[in-house]
């Protein structure tokens, strides 16, 4: 009788032996790799923006001499979960609902500097800016104002804000106070063009 031998190996000696790559070769894991760093950057990116700071550019005159057209601008967040902004401040705002009946969008954001504060009356007569009845010095506006404006009070919550460009800025002055919560954040520094890069200037 005959007895029958089993083999171990299902490859005949002698034959080349073919190797099947892992899945976790070290190319593949470098690809994850870039990948979960990709990933981590993009969402770090994203955090700072809606919390910390954004870039943001000036689209028209209205802040002349301080700000020109084409200005890059960082907007800073952080400061106003500390506290309120503070007068002279030029501070980035999304449109408060007067603007939006006007037809312009809920995030079409304009860029203008604190002059009332909450329980201050501001009031704009022959040529000049009065805060609780005392006239502002104002060395960073293009022109004096060539309105008239009675006085109003600021309401708590709320501020007014006018551009540097009095004859041409479309603030207060024509559509009411800025509540509080539309603030995205403070103008804080220019970053292009080069030749003016700064902070940006409080009054």
């Amino acid at each position: 009788m005959t007895s029958e031998k089993t083999s171990t190996s299902e490859t005949p000696a002698g034959s080349p032996t073919t190797t099947v790559a892992s899945p976790a070769s070290p190319r593949w894991r470098t690809w994850w790799e870039n990948i979960q760093i990709l990933i981590i950057a993009l969402i770090l990116a994203l955090l700072i923006r809606v919390f910390v700071a954004e870039p943001r550019y000036i689209p028209s005159d209205s802040m002349l001499p301080t700000l020109q057209i084409g200005d890059r601008l960082v907007v800073e967040k952080v400061s106003y979960r500390l506290r309120p902004p503070a007068f002279g401040e030029i501070v980035v705002f999304d449109p408060p609902q007067q603007l939006q009946v006007q037809g312009y969008t809920k995030d079409q954001a304009f860029i203008k500097r604190i002059i009332g504060q909450p329980g201050q009356t501001v009031q704009v007569k022959n040529g000049t800016v009065y805060v609780d009845r005392k006239p502002l010095q104002e060395p960073y506006i293009a022109a004096p104002p060539n309105y008239t404006l009675p006085p109003v009070t600021v309401p708590t919550g709320e501020f007014f804000v006018m551009g540097d460009n009095r004859n041409n800025s479309n603030d207060s002055h024509v559509w009411g106070f800025l509540p509080q919560q539309n603030i995205i954040g403070r103008a804080w520094l220019c970053f292009y063009p080069f030749k003016r890069v700064g902070l940006v200037p409080k009054a």
